[in-house]
């Protein structure tokens, strides 16, 4: 850059710190474009993408809880009785096995009447959904899934009573998988 074409008789100019950049003389250099930015401009981009950037990971939790409430109408869920089995640091994100277990005695008056499994950063927030009934015998069902990147999943039961439960867990993704947007 060619010092003569700075205004150096400001003060801040003489002290080394730089409080504007004089884009006017940039421009008429040919260092700038014809595209014309103010500092206000440039100084508002920056400020709306790093909000964006603090706001995405919120955006993604509220997802997953949305899914969720979705599919139980409101409900109030409770932790525990579901496990869901799935490794916490996963190399490859295209097939990723996970299986969920609840604590049920399977018998008509007391069963798993479904399962539904949500992420919380893929394209879709419902992975799968599980349908049972007591002929199954035990509430257990196993699959494969891809996952976009670090996450948290969470597997929902519904059982015979109406009552839901949930258990949600972390996992870290070395090798994203489906980065495709869905619309």
């Amino acid at each position: 850059m060619n010092p003569a074409a700075l205004n150096t008789s400001t003060p801040s100019v003489r002290a080394g710190l730089v409080e504007a950049l004089p884009f006017d003389k940039l421009r008429a250099n040919g260092w700038l474009g014809s595209h014309e930015i103010s500092r206000r401009q440039l100084l508002n981009t920056g400020a709306g993408l790093g909000g964006w950037l603090l706001l995405r990971p919120a955006q993604a939790a509220d997802q997953l809880d949305e899914a969720i409430r979705a599919w139980t109408g409101g409900a109030t869920v409770q932790t525990g009785r579901v496990k869901l089995d799935i490794a916490p640091l996963v190399d490859n994100g295209n097939t990723v096995p996970l299986a969920v277990q609840v604590d049920s005695p399977m018998t008509a008056a007391d069963h798993v009447v479904a399962i539904a499994v949500f992420n919380q950063r893929n394209p879709q927030a419902d992975v799968v959904r599980f349908t049972l009934g007591p002929r199954a015998g035990r509430a257990s069902v196993a699959t494969r899934i891809r996952l976009a990147t670090t996450q948290k999943l969470s597997a929902v039961a519904r059982l015979s009573d109406g009552s839901y439960w949930q258990h949600t867990v972390e996992v870290i993704v070395t090798l994203a998988a489906c980065l495709e947007e869905i619309e």
